[in-house]
């Protein structure tokens, strides 16, 4: 099956993005190159395709009943406008996915990893059974556009119909783009103040050419990537899956077990007291970058795996995230990276790499 198009491709193909498949999809992985695209970011305003992630709206009169079962965070105390972050899990524990929830006026939706859009729409569908509720996947008609760094409030000045940079972080609003409806959110995946904007299709173009008419720099994935790892985002099919709970993966505040029953609270309860590896950031020694899989070692014995590992371009460092035993996690724990029979020294650091001041 070929990969799927975002409403984008051709400006990217035109532009001269470096195209890759991601999740199913052609997505640009580079236009200048990673690390001026990351420093963009870092330092002004990066724009980023992110239509390959899925976008779900939920309507029906069971909608708040439904997303409490499948939602481990709390969906009932979401004020107006909010945005949640939280985890999709099976009844074992494993993680299907993490998702953000939106409660919209009258609404909620969500937005679901690229990768995952069938495997949770199909989970969805079979866990809304009994329920009076109706999920309505609108990737197709959508395109979403994310600007990112401390000058992306001075971008959307204007743009909207509505004043969208008096939004708090993590708070959405519906709002109007040349007229059509739109939602514009405090959100983002890079560890920078920004906004993420679904708007129909049609008007994809035009507001993505606005914004690099006001200076925003157009960025792949690649810098996607290397920004959230020094945020220490965790990313899908990397430092999150089905054979990891939430505890391991230090996302117990996304957690909420006092809410009441959903799917994978008993699991994700007998979790918290278990030994099994965690989720730790490390700094390694140099310049060279530690891959996925390359084995943990402490004194010579493997003590868990990298999840992502990059030379992180803001802080010039080679940085990454895996998983080790729990008496290796502490902060300041000496270990070694095994690079394909190089041993690289690390220490495990407090997460996340990088901070961005307020």
């Amino acid at each position: 099956m070929s990969n799927l198009r975002t409403p984008l491709y051709q400006w990217h193909v035109d532009h001269k993005a470096r195209m890759v498949p991601f999740g199913g999809w052609e997505m640009p992985v580079q236009y200048a190159g990673i690390a001026p695209e990351h420093k963009a970011v870092r330092s002004g305003a990066g724009l980023f395709d992110i239509s390959h992630m899925a976008r779900v709206n939920f309507d029906g009169p069971d909608v708040l009943a439904f997303l409490e079962r499948v939602f481990t965070n709390s969906v009932a105390t979401m004020k107006a406008g909010q945005v949640r972050y939280g985890l999709v899990c099976k009844e074992d524990g494993g993680i299907l996915d993490d998702i953000l929830v939106y409660r919209l006026p009258g609404s909620f939706a969500a937005v679901v990893n690229a990768s995952n859009r069938e495997k949770i729409l199909a989970w969805f569908a079979q866990q809304r059974t009994g329920l009076a509720v109706e999920v309505d996947d609108r990737t197709p008609a959508t395109t979403m556009i994310a600007v990112q760094g401390p000058k992306a409030v001075e971008l959307v000045a204007g743009v909207f119909a509505d004043d969208v940079s008096a939004l708090k972080y993590y708070f959405a609003t519906p709002s109007h783009y040349l007229g059509s409806p739109c939602v514009v959110s405090r959100t983002g995946y890079t560890g920078e103040d920004g906004f993420e904007v679904i708007v129909p299709n049609a008007l994809g173009e035009p507001l993505w050419n606005e914004f690099v008419a006001k200076g925003a720099v157009p960025c792949g994935l690649g810098a996607r990537d290397t920004l959230r790892l020094e945020a220490a985002m965790p990313l899908y099919g990397h430092e999150l899956n089905e054979g990891v709970n939430p505890i391991q993966a230090g996302l117990a505040w996304a957690v909420k077990l006092d809410k009441g029953d959903f799917l994978g609270r008993d699991a994700i309860q007998k979790a918290a007291t278990a030994t099994e590896p965690v989720r730790v950031g490390l700094e390694i020694e140099g310049k060279r970058a530690a891959r996925e899989g390359c084995p943990v070692l402490a004194g010579g014995r493997p003590v868990g795996g990298v999840t992502s590992g990059s030379l992180c371009p803001w802080l010039d460092k080679s940085l990454a995230m895996g998983y080790v035993e729990p008496a290796a996690a502490a902060v300041g724990t000496k270990l070694e990276v095994d690079l394909r029979g190089a041993k690289l020294p690390a220490t495990v650091v407090q997460l996340p790499f990088y901070k961005r001041k307020k």
